[in-house]
């Protein structure tokens, strides 16, 4: 019992859940083929856990495949579910929601059919559930068998993830946790039952009430971010419980120090006893990417500074074995040389970077002139109607820009017919949204393959994988950058298709950048220095991509910070730090351009109403926002008298679902809208991105937008 994880990536060393959903979704293949590949894919980590030593690990209704992805994409005729990040994370979860009526029911056999899976294989394994607070903390109003059954099925430990313990909770939340492990208790005798904790210190209340809950086994913590823990274990952890310390990062991807990671779980051996201490990841590895053994073109020095889930998993079976007093010194030595390659290498320090992000401390860049000044000065020279309509940036990227991508990347076609494919690609979206009367124009980014990992393609300090995909939501995956050293910019990034794309219209083109708090939030972040010191130093890299758009003609320059929100501390005490940092840097970005030059700025998927006013700080023209999905719990902050007096863009349809919003939908939606915001400051734009979509649901449902845009001015003007 002496090595665990909390968790572990679902969608395979090469995505193979993600093709086998998009083909499910696409009915290229049927329900049956879907359960075969995610079947094959859990047995295969099974084998892998049990092969590494692991003595724990992770698996995982009967409502069906059809209402399941309906709840998650929506369908023709019902919107999806609320979607949201998974705490601090780039994970999504769908909010479940809870009427006043509501009666709870076992609807999903998958924790036991799964358990038994793995049963079956000759693997035991601990099922995961959701604890139950957790659970009801997460979930939102709407307009216990599963235990008895993997009981009987022959689990003999059950882990509930509770890490709404790590926020601050009120009293009555923590009696919540009593209650319901008090009402547990009878179902949970003869099992061995482990909560787990992370992502944060949990608080000394919330502590308290874990470590006295009824009919619990183990704890468990996450001792990476979650250091201060520490002092409580060594002062107030129960006798006879089995702690689960949580020393392997399961959010970054450095290998772990395990000399260092020793010396902590020694004398955690010293505080709960040999028997009692389980080495664990500090959190699922769901957010780290899979296996370093698919990265044969990484760097070989950066390489070895790496850990991804795969050698997380040997990793703490290291360090559980040395525990045990089977260390194994040439892997102990191999960490420390590599621990050491790392701190002197001439590859991750520039003097020049670190010197000018010093600098930046003694001003807190904002314009010159006040915003309402700025968008007169704007609108002379823009000459934009009313509700201006836009979207957010990138356009479908279909199978064949994916191929010329592909083919450029191998050297199979050369740099000329590239720039053709993508100049022909970019004129095809300026046509359409031309066509379409669409105000504000993009280029549609046909030449980028994610918003952070080509910006950070082309910064110097960044290294890239070729397989290191983490989910994002559904069967979206990521491959965040790896900042391993200083950031700066060697050359111009965007400059070169963004005036390709303005000389194909007369109208307004942005120019699209990805902001540097967000470039930050998405990317595997270097961990020896503070993560500010990095994001000032990207926005250097990023202020000088937005003056070179200013000098070669783009008047609209857009700086993403989708990932804004999400870097939030979880704790309230850490917020006002983190947010002045952030916004600061988000101000650097931009602070040198002409009133003229318009910034707009873009936020996907979180919620804002508890930092509205930071939002208003980083001073950006034009925010556009995600709204639609969120029952516009956006607006509810302007109705509670927030003034915003720069525009601002709520999404008026959700792009994350294949259904196509009417053109009264998406009215009234701004109606509601006009109902809490002036209409001189109103923009009409989906809530993000449209690259995830197709042109069959893209086309019709722009061209809705765009007539409700249109209808509400006539409305207005006849008004008036």
């Amino acid at each position: 019992m002496a090595s665990h994880i909390v968790g572990y990536p679902r969608m395979g060393p090469k995505r193979e859940l993600k093709f086998a959903l998009e083909s499910f979704w696409d009915g290229k293949s049927s329900a049956e083929e879907l359960e075969k590949v995610a079947t094959d894919l859990r047995a295969s980590i099974w084998k892998q856990m049990s092969d590494a030593g692991i003595k724990y690990n992770w698996t995982g209704g009967e409502i069906g495949f059809s209402t399941y992805f309906s709840m998650a994409r929506g369908n023709a005729s019902v919107p999806a579910m609320e979607m949201t990040k998974w705490f601090d994370t780039n994970y999504h979860f769908i909010v479940p929601e809870l009427g006043p009526d509501v009666k709870f029911s076992y609807a999903s056999h998958k924790a036991v059919n799964e358990y038994k899976e793995a049963k079956a294989l000759g693997v035991d394994t601990v099922p995961v559930l959701v604890g139950p607070v957790t659970y009801l903390l997460l979930s939102k109003p709407a307009k216990g068998e599963v235990i008895a059954e993997l009981k009987a099925a022959g689990a003999s430990w059950i882990q509930f993830d509770e890490p709404t313990l790590v926020l601050d909770l009120e009293s009555h939340q923590l009696e919540a946790f009593t209650k319901a492990y008090a009402e547990l208790q009878s179902s949970l005798s003869g099992l061995n039952v482990l909560v787990e904790t992370y992502f944060a210190d949990v608080p000394a209340p919330a502590f308290k009430t874990l470590t006295s809950l009824s009919g619990v086994t183990g704890f468990g913590f996450d001792l990476v971010r979650g250091a201060k823990t520490l002092d409580l274990i060594k002062s107030e952890f129960p006798s006879g419980k089995y702690l689960f310390a949580g020393v392997v990062d399961g959010r970054n991807i450095w290998a772990n120090d395990l000399d260092a990671s020793l010396v902590t779980l020694k004398s955690l051996e010293g505080i709960v006893g040999k028997d009692k201490l389980v080495v664990s990841t500090s959190c699922s590895l769901l957010h780290t990417a899979v296996d370093l053994v698919n990265e044969p073109k990484l760097d070989s020095e950066i390489k070895s500074w790496l850990a991804f889930a795969a050698q997380k998993v040997v990793e703490v079976n290291a360090l559980a074995k040395a525990l045990a007093g089977q260390k194994d010194e040439a892997f102990f030595s191999s960490n420390a040389a590599a621990q050491a390659s790392r701190k002197s290498s001439p590859r991750v320090t520039n003097e020049a970077v670190q010197k000018a992000a010093a600098a930046l401390k003694g001003s807190d860049h904002r314009r010159a002139t006040n915003v309402s000044a700025r968008l007169d000065a704007q609108q002379k020279k823009l000459n934009l109607p009313i509700l201006p309509t836009t979207t957010i940036g990138s356009f479908p990227q279909t199978i064949e820009l994916r191929r010329v991508r592909r083919e450029y990347k191998a050297k199979k076609i050369s740099e000329e017919e590239y720039i053709k494919s993508i100049k022909e690609e970019i004129n095809k979206v300026v046509k359409l949204q031309e066509d379409l009367d669409i105000d504000v124009l993009v280029h549609g980014e046909p030449e980028r393959n994610d918003m952070v990992e080509y910006f950070g393609e082309q910064l110097s300090g960044f290294a890239f994988t070729a397989n290191g995909w983490v989910q994002s939501y559904g069967s979206r995956c990521v491959k965040p950058p790896i900042i391993y050293g200083d950031v700066s910019r060697p050359k111009p990034m965007t400059v070169f298709w963004s005036t390709a794309a303005q000389s194909m219209t007369k109208r307004p083109m942005k120019g699209m950048l990805t902001g540097p708090v967000t470039i930050l939030n998405w990317s595997f972040v270097r961990n020896d220095q503070p993560r500010f010191e990095t994001c000032y130093q990207i926005a250097l890299a990023i202020k000088e991509e937005v003056e070179d758009l200013e000098k070669a003609g783009i008047t609209v320059i857009q700086i993403d910070e989708a990932a804004l929100r999400e870097g939030l501390p979880l704790r309230k005490a850490e917020h006002a730090f983190y947010l002045d940092w952030a916004v600061h840097s988000f101000r650097i970005t931009n602070c040198g351009v002409h009133d003229t030059t318009q910034i707009h700025t873009h936020m996907c998927y979180s919620n804002f109403n508890d930092i509205i006013h930071s939002i208003i700080n980083m001073d950006a023209d034009v925010i556009t926002i995600e709204n639609s999905r969120s029952d516009e719990k956006l607006l509810s902050v302007f109705r509670e008298g927030v003034k915003y007096g720069a525009g601002i863009g709520p999404g008026v349809y959700d792009i994350h679902s294949p259904r196509i919003p009417s053109t009264e939908e998406i009215a009234d939606r701004i109606n509601k809208m006009l109902a809490v915001l002036e209409t001189n400051i109103l923009w009409v734009n989906p809530d993000c991105g449209l690259k995830t979509r197709k042109y069959t649901e893209v086309k019709p449902a722009l061209e809705n937008m765009v007539a409700a845009a249109k209808l509400l001015r006539t409305q207005l003007a006849s008004a008036k």
